[in-house]
């Protein structure tokens, strides 16, 4: 009889990571001239599974973040409780981005990653314009909720959704058994996210794959002093911000949340993507972590759109960088304008194709520094935003534990529980033939 206990969610993605970097680095090295392999492996086998993935972690979250949302919204007997969870959300997650961006201002200036750069290169950066933040406001409220979903405009889904579960609840019997048919839905999907998740280490393997046989060392060996210091500040707000909020606010212990992040973050660094990563955070924040779903399915996708942690980092470190590089002093005005720009543009740039640049421009707009320095940091850009995503889906769900503690919304023993979730994860496809 076999005893051996098979590995888990974690270890099977892990592995599909660290296998498709090597295979990555391998076929770069040994067959860097060969057609066939870059024609039909790196660009067909590799390219075609990894948008696969992507577009099958895209397909659930419009109807996860919707159906989610009107049940939440719905089981609310007092509306007043939407409000204040509102605010509280919105709260922290405006004041995480300011913190991430004082933090980065604060490691740049120490340690002065572009001394002796050489920032001449003719490289130039078009950046497209952020709308204003009155029009994001605006845009938030869709003129016709199918196109909204069709084009996944998160926040309008996130708005409409809100207004559905409202009426739902307000609407008596009739919107009783409507309730039961979403609550039957999200069970469904639920098991959507558990198999795709079944699937995921293979689709890791591919984006690995493909991204590391393009990655060149060269890139990040001329730009070392940049990305180490932006990994090291993204890596000190992830552990310790994140890790003394919770504790603080909570009183929950730190690294059991992180152990249980950790198919999350992994989905997240892989993707490079908060949004596409919405079905496996909000999975693991009710699931694992225990957060009633009236507020991890309202916290989760608003943090996916709009909290930019990982992002601001960024503008911080890179803002400093580029001013050093190209030897222009940056006032104490000069750094609350950029904490001040960076923490709105991370609401103001909400689902702008590019937002990290985008920001970053505006940011540079607004202290004068040549945008031609985007340029020359945008050849490291892929694996830090890879980062900078698995740093922002962690503070999307630290806010979202809070919250839910605060609101009396949250399972203790199932966050302390090291096998909570595994339950849901199951899928048992024999069912499908049973009559």
């Amino acid at each position: 009889m076999n005893t051996k206990k098979p590995m888990s969610l974690t270890g099977r993605v892990l592995l599909g990571m660290f296998a498709g970097i090597v295979t990555g680095f391998l076929l770069r090295t040994l067959f860097a001239d060969n057609g066939f392999v870059d024609n039909y492996i790196v660009h067909g086998l590799f390219e075609v599974g990894g948008k696969i993935f992507i577009a099958s972690l895209k397909m659930l979250v419009v109807p996860l973040v919707f159906v989610s949302l009107v049940c939440g919204t719905s089981s609310l007997k007092d509306l007043s409780t939407l409000g204040r969870m509102g605010g509280k959300t919105l709260a922290f997650y405006i004041v995480t981005t300011a913190i991430a961006i004082t933090l980065a201002l604060t490691m740049a200036t120490l340690f002065h990653p572009g001394s002796g750069a050489d920032l001449t290169s003719a490289a130039s950066f078009n950046h497209t314009q952020a709308p204003s933040l009155g029009q994001v406001i605006v845009n938030m409220f869709p003129t016709n909720p199918i196109n909204a979903m069709a084009e996944g405009n998160t926040l309008q889904i996130i708005v409409f959704a809100i207004l559905f579960g409202i009426a739902i609840s307000a609407a008596g019997k009739p919107g009783e058994r409507v309730a039961a048919v979403f609550m039957d839905l999200n069970e469904v999907i639920m098991k959507l996210v558990a198999l795709l998740m079944h699937v995921a280490p293979y689709g890791v393997f591919f984006l690995m794959a493909k991204l590391f046989t393009g990655l060149g060392l060269d890139a990040i060996l001329n730009l070392a002093a940049y990305f180490l210091v932006l990994v090291a500040t993204l890596l000190l707000h992830g552990f310790v911000t994140y890790g003394l909020m919770l504790k603080g606010f909570t009183g929950l212990n730190p690294m059991t949340f992180f152990k249980k992040m950790e198919d999350a973050v992994m989905f997240a660094f892989s993707t490079s993507s908060s949004n596409a990563t919405i079905p496996v955070t909000m999975e693991t924040a009710k699931n694992r972590m225990g957060v009633d779903n009236k507020v991890a399915s309202f916290t989760v996708p608003l943090g996916a759109t709009i909290n930019m942690d990982g992002t601001a980092i960024m503008q911080g470190v890179a803002t400093v960088f580029i001013a050093q590089a190209f030897n222009v002093d940056l006032t104490m005005t000069d750094y609350l304008s950029v904490i001040l720009t960076a923490t709105l543009a991370s609401i103001g740039t909400a689902g702008v194709p590019g937002v990290g640049l985008i920001m970053l421009a505006m940011v540079l707009n607004q202290v004068g520094l040549p945008l031609e320095g985007i340029a020359l940091i945008m050849g490291v850009d892929r694996l830090l935003d890879m980062t900078r995503t698995a740093v922002n889906i962690t503070g999307d769900s630290v806010v979202t534990i809070i919250v839910g503690k605060s609101e009396g919304a949250f399972d203790e023993s199932r966050y302390n529980d090291p096998n909570a979730g595994q339950k849901e994860e199951e899928v048992h496809l024999s069912q499908v033939n049973q009559s």
